[in-house]
């Protein structure tokens, strides 16, 4: 007889992962990953861009090897099949780099070499997330999304961007659905009642 898992989400539910809300988090895994550059750049261009980790995943070599910082990337969305041209800051290009002078590659490989396949795995990258989480001692329920949520609610919350130009980032059809993704709202109800007259 096998047993249920608990945690399971009921069928037609999801499980929501968190986003990494403390920069000294943030600091804290860069410092645990900093002699694993695959895994410090798939971090870091997880949390400075607002690709899903399937997107992230198929970004070959040639698309960013020679990519300056202010200088972009064009992905096809494997969700939306859409085209996303996505700008690459200072701190991914300079991961990028670290893991290109560390690693043998050609033009054709995927960025994200795994050591069983050509490229990781979307659960391979969710339990990578949950490790990195587990070994700061973050409470909370993280995994692969934590990455892309944890650029926009940064975003919001540290670099003040508006809502709009949020949703329109995320393809979100309301400014609810964009405040529920990044796990504001209930932030945002709670401080309200912090403002004194």
């Amino acid at each position: 007889m096998t047993r249920k898992n608990p945690n399971a989400p009921k069928k037609g539910q999801k499980i929501k992962v968190e986003p990494i809300r403390e920069i000294k988090d943030i600091n804290l895994i860069k410092r645990l990953l900093r002699d694993k550059p695959r895994d410090l750049a798939l971090f870091t261009l997880g949390i400075n861009t607002n690709l899903r980790a399937s997107d992230l995943l198929r970004l070959k070599v040639r698309q960013v090897m020679d990519v300056e910082p202010g200088g972009s990337i064009e992905i096809q969305e494997k969700k939306t099949g859409k085209i996303k041209i996505v700008t690459l800051n200072r701190t991914c290009v300079d991961a990028v780099r670290k893991l290109l002078d560390r690693e043998k590659y050609q033009p054709d490989d995927y960025l994200f070499k795994s050591k069983k396949g050509p490229v990781l795995l979307v659960p391979t990258v969710h339990n990578l997330v949950k490790g990195w989480c587990a070994a700061i001692k973050l409470k909370g329920n993280y995994g692969s999304h934590t990455l892309r949520k944890t650029w926009g609610y940064h975003q919001r919350v540290t670099f003040k961007v508006d809502i709009p130009t949020l949703m329109a980032c995320f393809n979100h059809s309301s400014q609810k659905q964009t405040l529920d993704y990044l796990c504001i709202q209930p932030e945002q109800r709670r401080d309200v009642y912090q403002n004194e007259l």
